[in-house]
């Protein structure tokens, strides 16, 4: 799963959280780089999740899943 700037999420493990929008999207430019999403719950929180599905931290294995 790869996130992008508008999509609307909900935390599995956080549902107190409520659902987010995906704000901003930033991508490595150097191969194997960081990638990261900006998520802006309802709560009020801004979080910020690992995009890349290859590692262990990614926001789909932290339980990220789209609405």
């Amino acid at each position: 799963m790869y996130l992008k700037v508008g999509d609307w999420v909900v935390h599995h493990r956080y549902p107190e959280w409520g659902s987010g929008l995906v704000v901003e999207e930033k991508n490595s430019l150097v191969q194997g780089g960081l990638s990261y999403v900006k998520v802006m719950f309802r709560d009020g929180q801004t979080r910020i999740f690992d995009n890349n599905f290859k590692n262990a931290t990614c926001c789909y294995h932290a339980g990220i899943r789209r609405r």
